[in-house]
């Protein structure tokens, strides 16, 4: 069974970049076109991670093969911010979770208390703000899973994150990231022989997951980004004034993958003794399946 286990729709809330936040939302995907996307796909069964929200999941809920998850905005000790992936919760557990979001220990309890599965998401990535050393020593001690395979990630970010998993012994998961809708499940976990939604978690905490799907690249943000643009002056059709800022989103998008490049280099340094001087980023090429990766 194949599942994109990081997919947003129109309920993930505002985007996070200064002044844009006012006026521009993280997605505008449709979660009954999200659904129907997954399906042709290939995906087996369906969720939905948006940020902090079960209103996406809400519209779906009458599938037999949807089952609700979110991506939790949570303060570390440090006080930096990361995404938690959370998922088959309902909506007392989701009620629960948002509470405990800003108190990483009393979250950590709760979900080990109710046994949810639950990952650290784009871990090789300063898209939530930097990274302290402490913070992967929560990630090493307390997260079962790894996002090892984010259809927005740079190849390298990916590989970074892989090989994270294989050295700390943690489960390895994969999906699209995707905000527009080109994106959904062009990354995704499987599930070898599962038949059912608790034979795929089962599977997933015996270890025999694997990811699939695409690594993320220059065109394929770019195009994302451009869509999200266009949604956002379709829905207020007077901020088709600022189209000509528009034409920034190319160089913001480099600029953006640079910065990505260096965080993720940075810490690759960090944690496994590399050299920060390696190869440099292939960010501009066209996106192109990965091999299957088995973690």
């Amino acid at each position: 069974m194949k599942c994109d286990l990081h997919v947003h729709s129109y309920f993930s809330g505002r985007c996070t970049t200064p002044v844009i936040n006012k006026i521009c939302r993280e997605s505008y995907n449709n979660p009954e076109e999200v659904y129907s996307l997954l399906g042709q796909r290939g995906m087996d069964l369906v969720t939905l991670t948006d940020h902090d929200s079960l209103e996406g999941a809400d519209k779906l809920r009458r599938y037999p093969n949807f089952f609700v998850s979110e991506e939790v905005t949570c303060h570390m000790p440090s006080g930096t911010e990361v995404h938690v992936g959370v998922y088959d919760v309902n909506d007392r557990q989701h009620a629960q979770l948002q509470q405990r979001r800003d108190d990483l220990v009393a979250l950590l309890m709760y979900l080990t208390e109710r046994k949810l599965f639950f990952s650290i998401n784009h871990v090789f990535s300063g898209l939530t703000g930097p990274r302290v050393h402490d913070d992967f020593e929560w990630f090493l001690e307390y997260f079962p899973a790894i996002e090892t395979r984010n259809g927005h990630m740079l190849e390298q970010q990916n590989a970074h994150a892989a090989h994270l998993a294989k050295r700390w012994k943690k489960i390895g998961i994969g999906g699209s990231d995707a905000h527009a809708l080109p994106s959904v499940g062009t990354a995704y976990t499987e599930v070898p022989g599962a038949r059912d939604k608790e034979e795929f978690f089962a599977g997933l905490r015996a270890g025999v997951g694997r990811v699939g799907g695409e690594s993320g690249c220059f065109t394929k943000l770019t195009r994302d980004v451009f869509l999200i643009a266009g949604e956002m002056m379709r829905e207020k059709q007077w901020t088709a004034l600022l189209s000509p800022i528009a034409l920034l989103i190319p160089v913001a998008i480099f600029l953006n993958y640079r910065d990505e490049h260096k965080f993720s280099r940075r810490w690759a340094a960090e944690l496994f003794g590399q050299p920060e001087n390696t190869k440099g980023a292939s960010w501009t090429g066209v996106p192109r399946p990965a091999v299957e990766e088995w973690i």
